[in-house]
């Protein structure tokens, strides 16, 4: 059982007082006709016409004045002054109000549209009903008129952990964050627009699977009862998606939720929403053109323009982005050549002996010291956008390796602001050479490495019935909608966010 605060109880007390006058604090239905931008928009037309209008919203400030009462009220659109006078509503309709009402109820007003001596546009209220009584007190900013008419913000709602945890109370406190989810319904209607227009078919992917794979990461478990058997949360629509390529539908796309059990950071989160698609005929250097004109479509749909402020970096999203091949860029962020120690055991000891302070894992593979390099040296050098090209196969097990070199694939991954945004193939279409790399990451990782891949024989299936060549894409969506609403941790775009249990 919840325990009430002296405010909460006193708001609690009215709620019975209101009950025993035959006010239901809690009404079924509201009547409201316009919003408040509708309703300022609508006077502003024609201020010498009557405008009769019901508003509904949340009570943010309330200045009673003798025989008048000034309130301004928010809605999910903006915000507009209430004006009170006794003429109109009556002197114990005015004194209800003021006793009755508190900040963060929600109030139905109607009345005329005016402009009041000071220049602000209101609603002249005829009449009035409470719509929701609010029992605790928004933790946030409240606004509190003084007697020259000024408005003083009180009690911001702004720590991070609050606010990633009532979210709800973020929203109601701050129009700004309203807005950035706005902007991130805008980011995924913008990706699917563009797809759509580029002839790509939607599609839905299994979210529990019986056998995970298409990423490098730690599923999430569960049992499922009446088939007794463990599923996995996805991790990928990988697998999937370009199994429908095998059955000929030849642009295909998914954007959902994909789950891996893994570290929450400024820029990870267990749950996050991700975008794949598969396009056959296609290889990855086709995808770069598209990649780069589907997100600077984004941009401007989003924010108006192509060019995008993100912290102390302008970003220019424009096509074409730099292209850097992995190999130059490692050599001149690290001075090591990776094209000259071909094994794992020679790249750790050129690491060791160029870089002495550098900490790889001892173990790892060629693939994942290289990894290793490109996340210590070379990725926070890539500030615009640009594609690093050319990969190393080993941790790459589903792109196809490069004519003539055996140890590279045809792979990018897209970064920006010295981070990841996307990642992408040739799609390996083979299906005895996808089997043999299957095998292989099974010999060469540990059972408990998050790289390892586990071998789906559905999937090798499939590829033998026929794959055509294709290039596949994966981005996170909400890496993507942080770098254009300006925001640094992956909790900023997400509702509700991951978090601790709460003590």
């Amino acid at each position: 059982m919840a325990e009430y605060n002296s405010i909460e109880k006193i708001r609690l007390q009215k709620v019975e007082e209101l009950r025993a006058e035959g006010v239901e604090p809690y009404p079924t239905r509201a009547k409201r006709t316009h919003t408040s931008t509708q309703a300022i928009a609508e006077f502003e037309k024609d201020e010498t016409s009557e405008v009769k209008v019901t508003l509904a919203g949340r009570i943010r400030s309330m200045r009673p004045k003798g025989k008048l009462t000034f309130a301004h009220i928010e809605d999910g659109y903006g915000k507009i002054q209430l004006f009170f006078r006794v003429n109109e509503v009556g002197e114990d309709r005015l004194a209800f109000f003021n006793k009755m009402f508190d900040l963060g109820d929600f109030i139905e007003a109607t009345g005329v549209m005016m402009r009041t001596k000071a220049g602000e546009v209101s609603l002249h209220v005829h009449d009035f009903n409470l719509l929701a009584k609010s029992i605790t007190p928004l933790p946030a900013d409240k606004d509190v008129t003084q007697e020259d008419g000024s408005v003083v913000r009180y009690a911001s709602l702004d720590d991070p952990e609050l606010r990633a945890r009532q979210r709800y109370a973020d929203l109601a406190a701050n129009p700004e964050v309203r807005e950035t989810f706005r902007k991130r319904a805008k980011v995924v209607k913008s990706l699917r627009d563009f797809l759509d227009g580029h002839d790509f078919l939607e599609v839905e992917t299994p979210i529990l699977q019986p056998l995970y794979g298409g990423a490098a990461a730690r599923p999430f478990t569960t049992h499922h009862n009446e088939l007794d058997q463990d599923m996995y949360l996805r991790i990928s629509f990988e697998l999937y998606l370009k199994r429908l390529l095998v059955g000929n539908l030849e642009r295909v796309y998914e954007i959902g939720r994909d789950f891996r059990n893994e570290g929450v950071s400024f820029k990870h989160n267990p749950e996050f929403t991700q975008l794949e698609f598969y396009w056959a005929y296609a290889d990855y250097l086709q995808v770069m053109e598209l990649t780069e004109q589907m997100v600077s479509y984004a941009a401007e749909q989003v924010t108006g323009s192509t060019r995008v402020t993100f912290g102390k970096y302008e970003l220019e999203f424009k096509p074409p982005w730099r292209r850097l091949e992995m190999r130059a860029g490692i050599l001149e962020t690290s001075g090591i050549d990776i094209a000259d120690h071909t094994t794992a055991e020679a790249l750790l000891k050129a690491i060791n002996e160029k870089l002495p302070k550098a900490a790889p894992d001892p173990k790892s593979t060629r693939g994942k010291l290289i990894d290793f390099l490109v996340g210590e040296y070379l990725e926070p050098t890539l500030i615009q956008p640009t594609f690093l090209y050319n990969y190393p196969r080993d941790i790459s097990p589903l792109a196809k390796s490069m004519p003539g070199d055996p140890l590279t694939v045809e792979r990018f991954e897209g970064y920006v602001a010295g981070f990841e945004l996307c990642n992408a193939f040739t799609e390996l279409n083979d299906p005895l050479d996808q089997e043999q790399r299957f095998i292989e990451m099974g010999r060469d990782y540990e059972a408990d490495d998050e790289e390892q891949h586990p071998l789906d024989e559905d999937y090798l299936r499939a590829m033998r019935y026929g794959m055509p060549p294709n290039g596949g894409f994966g981005m996170g969506v909400d890496r993507l909608t942080m770098l254009l609403t300006n925001k640094h941790s992956i909790r900023e775009v997400l509702l509700f966010p991951a978090l601790r249990k709460e003590e």
